[in-house]
């Protein structure tokens, strides 16, 4: 099974690249939990990898499912029946993973006697819809975001039709889009006016981490595959220079940014307002060459799709699971650096060894499911 996924002509190899380099990014930063707090060099890119990794999943899986809505949108006499059937499939990706894994950290917080604050909040991706969430099962904080992302998009696409008939329905799309990115950044000003004072954690928990400030990093990607759809030749011929833009982006968002931090009375207005937008955006230059590298013939090809396969799996269960208990049996403060190491190896064998045992028992049986339900 997995060799037929390896090679599926299908699967585009640029995407499953960013994909795979986002949820090392993201693995590489948890590996900090392992270490002694650090301002190094090393400690601070990896921290900025953590934050990135996250940024390109949702501008990546705004671009997947905006391709999949703007078509059915476009061809069809989109209704409700559409937004269901668009659900059907996005949940059946995305629920039995995440609820499987939930049920595994609540028995998590019974061994290690951690008391659980909202958990119901979890059941329904609410747990950080306007406020900062709790400690407990940090990750899922951008599964809510998603989550809603899918929600919100088509649901208003289908409610506005009742009131408005568009004769240009590509155009109206992509107005409404515009119309929510604007609303998601007003937003924002209105958290930083809010705000009376702030830090990088206050502003990680409280506006990075909330879905009402962040559902444009996944509309950004919706706006990115609205291009790609309705102006492929501008899309193929500016893909090396958007590529140069974004390297260049990234770059300044590596080393320029970060430059910038909160004054003594804890205000930074651009970090509230334009920062998150800025990556995104940074983000989505990086779509047209990839995207368009559909296919690999090196020996890159087979680790980067198969790391790409099971990031879903490595996402939901190498932190709060497999770090989490590692550490609880194996406490690491104590360690020298050599014996860290030995047990940064064995934590991220051991996090692909049972990503992969979920993605081939649990995960891809039910997207399997999914398919002979669309039968």
């Amino acid at each position: 099974m997995l060799k037929q996924q390896l090679n599926n002509p299908h699967r585009i190899f640029g995407l499953d690249l960013m994909r795979a380099v986002a949820i090392l990014m993201v693995l590489s930063a948890h590996c900090l939990w392992i270490y002694p707090e650090s301002n190094s060099f090393i400690a601070q890119l990896l921290k900025l990898f953590g934050f990135l990794g996250v940024e390109i999943f949702f501008v990546l899986s705004g671009f997947l499912i905006g391709r999949i809505l703007l078509q059915s949108y476009l061809k069809e006499d989109f209704s409700f029946s559409h937004v269901r059937n668009f659900l059907k499939r996005r949940w059946f990706r995305t629920f039995p993973n995440y609820f499987l894994v939930l049920l595994i950290n609540i028995l998590i917080a019974a061994i290690i006697g951690y008391k659980i604050e909202s958990l119901w909040k979890y059941f329904f991706f609410v747990q950080n819809l306007d406020k900062a969430m709790p400690a407990f099962f940090p990750e899922s904080w951008s599964l809510a975001v998603e989550e809603w992302a899918y929600i919100v998009l088509p649901l208003l696409l289908v409610l506005v039709a009742f009131f408005i008939k568009p004769k240009n329905k590509s155009k109206f799309f992509v107005i409404l889009l515009v119309l929510l990115l604007i609303l998601f950044l007003l937003a924002k000003i209105i958290c930083y006016q809010n705000t009376l004072y702030a830090n990088l954690d206050i502003w990680n928990l409280s506006l990075k981490a909330v879905v009402i400030y962040r559902l444009d990093a996944i509309f950004y990607g919706v706006l990115a595959s609205w291009i790609y759809c309705q102006h492929q030749n501008f899309w193929k011929k500016n893909k090396s220079f958007f590529l140069v833009i974004g390297v260049l982006c990234f770059l300044f968002i590596a080393f320029g940014l970060s430059k910038i931090g909160f004054t003594p009375e804890g205000q930074n207005k651009f970090l509230y307002v334009a920062y998150l937008p800025i990556v995104s955006i940074s983000i989505s230059f990086f779509l047209p060459f990839l995207s368009g590298w559909k296919s690999e013939k090196s020996m890159l090809k087979s680790p980067i799709v198969f790391i790409s396969l099971i990031s879903y799996s490595i996402y939901l269960l190498h932190y709060s699971v497999i770090l989490q208990l590692m550490k609880y049996f194996m406490p690491t403060e104590d360690y020298s650096i050599p014996q860290k190491h030995v047990f940064t190896f064995a934590y991220l064998v051991l996090t692909i060894i049972l990503s992969y045992a979920l993605y081939v028992w649990y995960e891809k049986p039910m997207m399997d499911l999914r398919e002979k339900s669309k039968k």
